[in-house]
């Protein structure tokens, strides 16, 4: 097997980790990644078969367990509870309750609120260059996913500052200063969120968290534990990936294309979508671990041994996309991994999609003239991949 050293935190690779990728899949589905210890799947095939294999999953091997560090205790008293790191029969049983709850109906019933606060943030523009990121790409998704769960908007700046903290985690430049804040925002959040559920136990209303709280399955309800951690995850992931994933195809579109409005018209905004999700995802990085002794891909992997699956380097793979790193909209599309796949597909991609496919036009309609007021940046935070700010003007 190929041997790959790349700093996940070198100030090239963060800014463009794409010819690491290439190198990589160069005859090779896998190959070791020194400063991870790990295998990684690099090409397509690989990535989206782990993605579905049952052999392989994200849930820590009992026999494997660690009780954490007294520090993180808060952190992983609500990740040993959370949907993303269960497996059958906990995430069936989770997965279940909450799509009960997260209906395709709930998702398509946002689309005129949805749109309705895209104008109300480009009316609040202000005159001048501005940073394209907290003006519109946060407050899009961040207001959405408060308004489907029934929390405040008033809330929004608490919630972004627990979710910063709670997903830096899982960044490649972790530090203790990174633990404890993350520790702090669990614990704030849960307890933000359990009052907030109470209350919503007490006066049920015409939202996610009521659904929740209602949802039930053979006598089966989430647990309180659950809810919290459930409530969490919805509220990270259902910003955190469509602030990226807004900021990153807004500035392609901006640096690479004069068709802009052509690309997000009604007849070719799906396609479009779909590319700059190919093309530049908000996610790099899943790992699973082997729940067993298997061979795959000519790698044979033991019992408990994880494997890194990058998606930013599978959406690139010219075995599926000719010409990989040149953005099409109107290329073909075909299925990438930017969402995950298998049992783990991503439950809020249908939201994902809504929120882009109505704000990027809206955006474009209203400020036909917008164009980069200074070069994007990413920022040092893999394995997610977003701009540190996208100054524009009008």
């Amino acid at each position: 097997m190929q041997r790959h050293s790349q700093s996940p935190t070198d100030p090239s690779f963060v800014q463009d980790p794409y010819p690491f990728y290439a190198s990589a899949r160069l005859g090779s589905d896998l190959g070791w990644w020194e400063q991870y210890g790990m295998v990684a799947a690099f090409s397509h095939a690989a990535v989206s078969s782990l993605l579905k294999d049952r052999r392989f999953g994200r849930e820590v091997p009992p026999e494997m367990a660690v009780t954490p560090p007294p520090h993180l205790a808060p952190f992983y008293a609500v990740e040993d509870h959370s949907l993303l790191e269960a497996e059958p029969p906990r995430h069936t049983r989770l997965r279940g309750l909450v799509l009960r709850a997260f209906t395709s109906r709930a998702i398509a019933a946002l689309a005129p609120a949805i749109e309705s606060l895209c104008h109300e943030l480009i009316d609040a523009f202000p005159t001048g260059p501005f940073d394209l990121l907290p003006a519109y790409c946060t407050e899009v998704p961040v207001c959405t996913i408060a308004r489907l769960l029934g929390v405040p908007e008033s809330m929004t700046p608490e919630l972004l500052g627990w979710s910063h903290a709670m997903v830096a985690m899982y960044q490649a430049n972790r530090t203790r200063a990174t633990e404890e804040a993350a520790a702090r925002a669990a614990a704030e959040f849960s307890a933000a969120l359990r009052d907030y559920i109470a209350h919503r136990r007490a006066r049920p209303g015409e939202d996610l968290i009521t659904a929740l709280i209602a949802a039930e399955e053979a006598g089966d309800k989430l647990s309180s534990d659950e809810l919290v951690a459930t409530c969490i995850l919805l509220l990270n992931a259902g910003h955190e990936a469509t602030v990226h994933s807004l900021g990153n195809g807004l500035k392609t579109l901006l640096e690479q294309r004069d068709d802009i409005a052509d690309l997000l018209a009604p007849e070719t905004l799906a396609g479009t979508v779909e590319e700059i999700l190919r093309y530049d995802p908000p996610l790099h990085m899943f790992t699973r671990y082997a729940y067993e002794d298997v061979a795959v891909f000519g790698h044979q992997f033991r019992h408990g041994d994880q494997v890194a699956l990058l998606l930013g380097a599978a959406n690139r793979d010219p075995a599926v996309w000719p010409e990989p790193d040149r953005f099409d909209p109107r290329r073909p599309v075909s299925t990438n991994t930017s969402f995950g796949g298998g049992l783990h597909f991503c439950v809020g991609a249908p939201l994902a999609r809504l929120e882009m496919q109505i704000a990027l036009p809206a955006l474009i309609a209203r400020c036909p003239g917008l164009k980069l007021a200074e070069p994007p940046r990413y920022s040092d935070s893999y394995h997610f991949h977003g701009l540190t700010a996208l100054r524009v003007s009008t």
